[in-house]
């Protein structure tokens, strides 16, 4: 068998890195793993795979997540009043008594969208413009389908940012699109059309089916959007594109005939991933690997009986003129019939003796020569090769090598025998002339075609394949040099060694729907050679006439032209998205203003099919980077840790989180799911959600989102801590129904945030607070850690705004004021209807002509920590002591506040043994903690030790370590101790 090919070719090594087309046993096969590699099997890996699905499935899997799943449903309450679509909600009503996502997500969008705020035109409205830009497009979804919690992720991150920025005052472009996804939405359609019409996509002819395309396109087309909008995201959709509209057509017809005329486009015949369902080849991103522990039956698109694979069939080829036979062993037996050679490693003392000779072909009238090579691993098989170029990469590498013919046996249906037909027909041909060696069960990686199910076959085609070579080492001295930061860096060693081994593209389709390729097929009137291809390229066919006139020194009368009628890869489109969409090839101006873009957010699975394509395009045709940094998030799976898919059953649309649903209809199908998934087992789904999924809101999803660490490990998402985030969503309402009722029931004038000063100790703990909280948001949004800027809002309202501040007897208005409606605005980027429909109704409290359309929050200034550096924000307490005494008196309270009291010094209710501390503050305890918890000594604070038993200091969290570490020492982020003699 083969060695491994990894230092022979650049190709040979991207399909060893994506293991996705080849059926043989070769070196690097699971068989024979790799040192690194886990020394289990692949029968093993199968096996654990089983046992991990039954024990989800099984009411034994259980946990602690699956009782906070247990919901009561909650009151909706729906906005009454009728709005006109794009007019402003009317926020002059009674305030509901409790949250309700359905009220407040209602009438919003359309005004914010009527009204332009999320155009860059907008920034000339705003006050605190700066004059900077920020430019970021969506990863265009396909149109087939819906989008999943995957997109949502995508969406979160990137409005977040975009909101970010705009509040910054940056102008902002983030452009909506959506991707023609070529296969899939061909597949699409053909299904409807065959389960509607009983017709098949060869019944029509191909204007007839493109019509039959656009006609579904205009009925489903606009789900996508809708969701978007649905989802919060602020993209303006007046620039919105598609990627087969006139214009961005237009562009990749450009595209195509600058890399020809450069040379980085060719036609060549070679290797392409092939599906025999589809009739087309696909890229390697459309190819799964299937792993066969051994024999197994599978379902095949067009065959009744299912097809045997995982087995290793053994067959000779006598040698001809004298006595002997080579024995070879193969997956894909009904490939010998392309058999052009046998090939054997030069070492190999078996072999010494049939070096240079040729064995006959026993059902075909050729010899097959007996070469030699190193690339054959004599230790695996017979250590004997049959050599069959044209269904076979590493085969097809080494007839180059050796200059042998490539012979196509693909059996077409018009010829009445398929290929999987023909593997039996094969084997029972060696059988009956007593070639037949055997069979047995081997472990192997089945690529199967992601669209259809169809299993791929490796063949050999004239397509059109762009050189990479160039233009993926100037991508990776983009990232060397520092003009491109990847982030997370991790990924630039990933980035790097891709690159270093990427093959040149294919980037031919077989489709009818698509960008037809626009070069021509040139026949001469006068040629008698119909042998050699002739091809010329251009933007329209009359400028491919005048090329081909000029090239081949002929008149335009006398060539015919035909246009190739394949179609692009849709990753050719999608990489050219980042200046497509701002109007290139022309020079416009949004092109002028927002190219580069600013940043390119994507999931991590995209960094090599569109990132890296996108890198080396926008290179090679504009000549700048497309953009300045890349931002990768994880992947998202279900709470099991899998990763969610149709064929599991365990896929959720984030409008079931955002509006709820019952199981019932949960588990539901669509025509973009393959036939194959049709029917699938929804045991995932009735264990996670017995009662459904409840309505959690856009703004908890988001919110949940973003509260996770996606630059790092993949995300395991669970719908118990979307209902949390619904549940902190309740809190905000909570908090704002008694705002209102406390400046409702004080005439007082509310000045700015700067002109705020806090009159006693805990509102100069709790403005302290609100500035930290200030700063970490800065430099969690300056560092994309949207993780740390979530955390540190929870905390903020939670924890200092409620539960500390908020049972205090006496609390200041204007204090109060701008507690909430600061963190109403840096909460604003994550959950925008409820802080835009709380903030409406302090803004209208507040007497500024809340009635104006531009009054919005998503245009105000974000909060700077600039605007609170005062003395009334940092005296008290010191920076080192904040953070112990914030988490001391919120461990202390769990939320209630029974156990501690902040008292002013002035205060009479203190008692005797409550100890006076620095900033006028005293802390009174129920919980039997120690007279003096804190001792005053002039400047200097001393931490008392708590005399609670082990049990009675978890009840009350202040003691936390106390016992356990020396006197001096207080409990700490991140579970370990902080000494605690802080001087002021």
């Amino acid at each position: 068998m083969w060695r491994s090919a990894c230092g022979l070719s650049v190709r040979a090594a991207e399909r060893a890195i994506h293991r996705k087309c080849s059926h043989r046993l070769y070196a690097h096969n699971a068989e024979k793993p790799p040192p690194q590699s886990s020394p289990r099997t692949q029968a093993e890996k199968e096996r654990r795979r089983r046992d991990k699905e039954e024990a989800i499935l099984s009411s034994q899997h259980n946990n602690v997540e699956d009782q906070g799943m247990k919901w009561s449903e909650k009151e909706r309450i729906a906005y009454s009043v009728s709005t006109p679509p794009g007019e402003k909600k009317d926020t002059t009503l009674p305030f509901p008594s409790s949250y309700s996502p359905e009220y407040v997500e209602t009438s919003w969008y359309p005004w914010w969208e009527k009204e332009g705020f999320f155009t860059p035109e907008i920034n000339d409205r705003l006050p605190h413009a700066v004059n900077r830009s920020f430019s970021m497009c969506i990863p265009p979804p396909n149109v087939t389908g819906t989008l999943h919690l995957g997109h949502a992720l995508t969406v979160a991150i990137e409005d977040a940012l975009v909101r970010w920025r705009r509040m910054q005052g940056y102008k902002v472009v983030w452009v909506p699109g959506c991707d023609h996804a070529g296969i899939a939405t061909q597949t699409v359609v053909e299904r409807r059309l065959f389960r509607e019409r009983g017709k098949r996509r060869q019944d029509l002819s191909r204007e007839e089916f493109l019509k039959e395309v656009w006609t579904w396109k205009k009925e489903k087309g606009e789900e996508i959007y809708h969701q978007l909008r649905k989802l919060g995201a602020s993209l303006d959709w007046s620039r919105a594109c598609f990627t087969m509209d006139p214009g961005f057509s237009s562009a990749v017809t450009e595209a195509f005939v600058r890399l020809c005329d450069s040379g980085l486009i060719y036609r060549s015949e070679g290797l392409v991933n092939w599906s025999c369902a589809l009739e087309s080849a696909i890229s390697d991103i459309e190819v799964d690997s299937k792993q066969l522990s051994g024999r197994t039956l599978l379902s095949v698109p067009g065959y009744q009986n299912r097809v045997e694979f995982g087995t290793m069939v053994t067959f000779s080829y006598p040698i001809d003129g004298q006595d002997g036979e080579v024995a070879v062993s193969t997956t894909r037996p009904e490939t010998m019939l392309g058999d052009v050679a046998i090939a054997v490693h030069p070492e190999d003392p078996r072999y010494q003796a049939v070096h240079g000779k040729q064995c006959r072909h026993p059902f075909a009238d050729r010899l097959l020569p007996i070469i030699t090579d190193t690339l054959v691993d004599m230790e695996l098989g017979t250590g004997a090769v049959k050599v069959t170029p044209a269904h076979d990469h590493t085969d097809f590498l080494l007839s180059q090598r050796h200059s042998l013919p490539q012979i196509s046996n693909l059996s077409l249906p018009s010829q009445g025998v398929k290929r999987f037909d023909a593997r039996e027909q094969v084997i029972d041909a060696l059988t009956e002339k007593m070639l037949f060696r055997g069979k047995r069960d081997h472990a192997m990686s089945l690529p199967v075609c992601s669209r259809s199910g169809d299993v791929i076959e490796p063949l050999l085609k004239k397509q059109w394949f762009v050189r990479c070579g160039e233009m993926a080492q100037r991508a990776i001295q983009a990232v060397d040099e520092g003009q491109l930061e990847i982030i997370p860096h991790f990924y630039n060693k990933t980035w790097c060694s891709w690159l270093s081994n990427i093959s040149d593209w294919c980037i031919s389709r077989q489709l009818w729907w698509g960008h037809q390729i626009p070069a021509y097929r040139v026949t001469l009137s006068d040629s008698t050679d119909t042998q050699e291809e002739l091809w010329v390229w251009g933007r329209s066919e009359e400028e491919a006439r005048e090329r081909a006139a000029g090239k081949y020194g002929v008149t335009a009368d006398a060539i015919t032209l035909t246009q190739d009628p394949d179609v692009l890869d849709t990753w050719f489109s999608s990489g050219l998205f980042p200046f497509a969409m701002l109007g290139w090839p022309q020079q416009t101006s949004d092109l002028r203003q927002f190219y580069p873009n600013t940043i390119l957010e994507t999931g991590s699975d995209l960094i090599f099919f569109w990132v890296a394509r996108m890198v080396m395009l926008g290179t090679e045709l504009t000549g700048q980077l497309p953009f300045k940094q890349v931002l990768l998030h994880s992947l998202v799976r279900d709470k099991h840790g899998r990763k969610m898919s149709k064929s599991l059953g365990n896929v959720i649309d984030p409008l079931d989180v955002i509006s709820g649903i019952s199981l019932e209809v949960h588990t539901r199908s669509d025509l973009s799911t393959p036939d194959s998934c049709l029917s699938v087992p929804y045991g995932v789904q009735r264990k996670d959600f017995p009662k459904g999924i409840p309505e959690c809101g856009t703004d908890a999803l988001r919110f949940a989102l973003c509260s996770y660490k996606a630059q790092g490990e993949d995300i395991s998402l669970s719908v118990s801590q979307v209902l949390s985030c619904r549940h902190f969503c309740n809190k905000m309402w909570q908090t704002v129904r008694f705002t209102l009722g406390v400046l409702e029931d004080r005439g007082a004038e509310l000045g700015t945030v700067e002109q705020t000063s806090p009159l006693n100790s805990m509102d100069q703990w709790v403005c302290s607070r609100l500035y930290s909280t200030v700063l970490q948001c800065e430099q969690g949004f300056e560092r994309y850690e949207l993780h740390s800027v979530t955390a540190a809002l929870h905390s903020f309202w939670l924890h200092s705004l409620c539960d500390i501040y908020l049972r205090e007897k006496q609390v200041v208005r204007a204090v109060l004021y701008h507690c909430v409606s600061v963190s109403l605005a840096l909460l604003s980027p994550f959950m925008p209807f409820l802080t835009e429909e709380l903030w409406q109704r302090l803004y209208l409290l507040k007497g500024e002509g809340g009635d104006s359309a531009g009054a919005s929050l998503c245009l105000q200034p974000y909060p700077q920590s600039s605007q609170l550096v005062r003395d009334q924000y940092l005296v008290w307490p010191p920076a080192a002591l904040s953070t112990a005494v914030h988490l001391l008196l919120m461990d202390c309270t769990r939320f209630d506040s029974s156990c501690c009291e902040m008292l002013p010094h002035s205060s009479t209710k203190a008692p005797a043994s409550s100890r006076t501390f620095l900033g006028g503050m005293t802390l009174t305890c129920s919980m039997g903690l120690r007279s003096g918890l804190f001792a005053g000594h002039g400047r200097t604070l001393t931490f008392l030790s708590c005399r609670k038993s082990r049990t009675e200091r978890a009840a009350c969290h202040a003691g936390g370590s106390c016992q356990d570490e020396p006197a001096g020492r207080v409990p700490h982020e991140g579970g370990r101790c902080l000494p605690f003699n802080t001087q002021r």
